[in-house]
């Protein structure tokens, strides 16, 4: 979710957005060994420090003009880390089917197919939609609530099915986003060629 749009390279990189963005990503080794050792509570404080400061470090960054090059790569790498890790410890342990993974790695494998494309033709890397970023902030915000959700107590029981709504919102615009990703590329591909055609007649 590449909340940082602008042009800041010049600014300090480790600025409080950043290194809020590099907390997210130490975090990732904690919650896989929290999550696989069964350590519920803990990966369940990780998993919600990770949505806090998914949020703080883009309000943060738009707020006081924080921008820079190393957060506009930093905060979606922290973002995919965090879905892939998340993903893959809650089928480890039952929590969510190994078929909501392979949907998810599926769209993100789609995305990664066009690059070579993009590459030869040099085109630009399409802008973040907000489409995409609504998908990060469904899928980030339902794995705690899916974790939450595994515990036998009541707020497991209420956390379950709202998880589940944010899992499925999320999964959908994170599908849709990568269609549309798809129509810029392919938009930015049709207007490639005829520009090289134009200056080949």
């Amino acid at each position: 979710m590449s909340k940082r749009q602008g042009h800041g390279g010049g600014q300090n990189a480790l600025n409080v957005p950043n290194v809020l963005s590099m907390l997210r990503v130490a975090g990732v080794p904690i919650f896989m060994w929290a999550i696989l050792t069964e350590q519920d509570v803990l990966a369940l404080l990780v998993l919600m420090g990770s949505g806090i400061t998914d949020y703080l470090d883009g309000k943060i960054a738009r707020h006081y003009g924080l921008v820079t090059t190393l957060g506009q790569y930093l905060d979606p790498i922290a973002d995919r880390l965090y879905i892939a890790s998340t993903l893959f410890g809650l089928a480890w342990r039952d929590i969510i089917p190994w078929w909501l993974v392979a949907l998810l790695v599926a769209r993100d494998a789609f995305i990664l197919g066009m690059y070579p494309a993009v590459r030869s033709y040099g085109l630009p890397v399409p802008p973040v939609h907000f489409i995409g970023k609504a998908a990060t902030f469904n899928l980030i915000y339902a794995f705690p609530l899916l974790l939450l959700g595994s515990f036998d107590s009541w707020l497991g029981t209420v956390a379950l099915p709202v998880g589940w709504a944010f899992a499925w919102w999320g999964t959908g615009l994170y599908w849709l986003g990568g269609l549309l990703y798809a129509w810029q590329v392919s938009d930015m591909l049709g207007q490639r060629r005829r520009q090289w055609q134009a200056v080949d007649a």
